[in-house]
């Protein structure tokens, strides 16, 4: 790999012996990986199959490369994720039934990981800032099953009025210089500069100034980054712990492979050692940096005053016909549920044009924020009928459900092609699960043997 010349004389200074060890390491293969979803039930034996292996550090991954044609990953049942990047989520480790913040969640690696650790209870807001890939992180969160993620497209000091001292956890995984992806996107080279690393900084601090004002007294900030630059890591972390008097670092479990942070690459503060680093040529990954802080009950936030003349005014996703659904929507859609999903409770139901969805608990008002999902998609409200989607599909287990039937691997294929299907057997017609090697792939209707297809036009292969 043909690597800038300042690069590498930037890191044979910090790393002395090691250089060229860590310089050779680019010219290595990347390590790909992947993740089961617990909050599906049963295995994705198929893509275990083809393992590699698992990362000791991650009880849910593996090594290797996942079918993005397979069916374990069009329903979800695993997320192509690398190795490194994994050990995050297990860092801010977070509980089922807190309130949670992704705050540079694209394409949803991280936000999968945490939602899953939290067993679907609870909050997680996954936010990014760029409205395209807000649109990828919101379908890699539908096709994981998550009922109670909201899907947000805002600048972080937007986000602060809305959200004053509100979470448990936060993780900023910031926009950063991106050397310890260079071996896996070369392109990213093209980018660097020796200045880069610096003004990656100055943006990440920022960000972090605005996520420490949404953080609840005794909550936890996760700061990491896919760089080797102690610009964006160390010095950094350095620069909270002096700015906030109420932050301190907890220790990170370190397995093997793993460094500690860097002190002498910042001001010396031993508590630095306490992050962790993942260098290619230490560890089977690309390269990482995490730090893990604790805020006492220092609050660090502003007070909450003059939200609407702070905020900008901005519509929210959809038509101007937003908000609760009428009385004759509601009882459309607890028709439905009534009679296909008896055991599931949608409570707090929001209408955005003519999607209908379920608001999780604890969520703020929606008013003036610039929302991709807010939570999870029930489905179309039509003219007499209300027809389900395939997030609603993904996020059920088969026995929820009043009718599922089960397809063959080829009846799924011209599912996912958008093809009608064929039933020989004998069933009432309605709505049904259906259902391929235990996974759910989405609804489908039958009318007299034939089951009308569902499956989203902009998805179909």
């Amino acid at each position: 790999m043909d690597l800038p010349e300042a690069f590498k004389n930037k890191y044979q200074q910090l790393l002395g012996d090691e250089a060229a060890a860590f310089l050779a390491s680019f010219n290595q293969p990347s390590t790909s990986g992947f993740r089961q979803n617990p909050l599906k039930n049963g295995s994705p034996t198929a893509t275990i199959d083809g393992a590699d292996g698992k990362v000791p550090a991650v009880p849910d991954g593996y090594y290797g490369s996942v079918d993005g044609r397979s069916l374990d990953h069009v329903t979800g049942w695993v997320y192509s994720q690398e190795p490194s990047a994994m050990y995050v989520g297990e860092v801010v480790d977070p509980q089922p039934g807190e309130r949670v913040l992704d705050l540079c969640a694209a394409p949803g690696g991280k936000s999968t990981h945490l939602i899953a650790k939290m067993h679907d209870q609870g909050l997680l807001v996954a936010n990014e800032i760029f409205k395209k890939r807000a649109q990828i992180l919101a379908s890699n969160l539908e096709r994981w099953g998550t009922k109670n993620t909201v899907v947000l497209n805002e600048r972080p000091d937007s986000l602060e009025q809305h959200f004053p001292a509100f979470f448990d956890r936060i993780l900023v995984d910031a926009p950063c210089s991106g050397e310890g992806m260079f071996r896996k996107e070369p392109a990213g080279i093209t980018y660097w500069n020796p200045d880069y690393p610096a003004e990656c900084a100055n943006r990440q601090r920022k960000i972090l100034q605005s996520a420490l004002k949404m953080l609840k007294a005794g909550g936890t900030l996760v700061y990491s980054t896919c760089t080797f630059a102690p610009e964006e890591d160390e010095q950094n972390i350095a620069w909270l712990l002096k700015e906030y008097p109420g932050l301190e670092m907890v220790d990170i479990r370190k397995f093997p492979g793993m460094d500690n942070g860097r002190p002498d690459w910042a001001d010396g503060n031993p508590e630095l050692a306490k992050a962790v680093r993942l260098f290619p040529h230490h560890y089977r990954g690309e390269g990482h940096f995490i730090a893990k802080l604790h805020l006492r009950d220092q609050s660090v936030g502003e007070p909450f005053k003059q939200r609407q003349r702070n905020q900008r005014k901005k519509k929210r996703r959809g038509s101007t016909n937003n908000g609760r659904p009428t009385k004759d929507e509601r009882q459309m859609f607890m028709a439905f549920q009534d009679e296909y999903l008896p055991s599931q409770s949608f409570t707090h139901l929001v209408k955005f044009g003519d999607q209908l969805y379920s608001l999780p608990d604890g969520m703020v008002e929606l008013t003036n924020l610039q929302v991709q999902t807010p939570g999870l998609h029930l489905g179309t409200l039509k003219k007499n009928r209300f027809e389900p989607s395939l997030a609603l599909a993904f996020s059920c287990q088969p026995e929820e459900v009043t009718n599922h039937l089960v397809i063959t691997k080829d009846q799924w294929r011209q599912y996912v092609h958008g093809d009608v299907l064929r039933i020989e057997q004998s069933l009432p017609n309605g709505w049904y699960l259906l259902v391929c090697e235990h996974h759910s792939v989405g609804f489908g209707k039958m009318v007299n043997g034939t089951i009308k297809n569902f499956f989203p036009k902009g998805l179909r292969f």
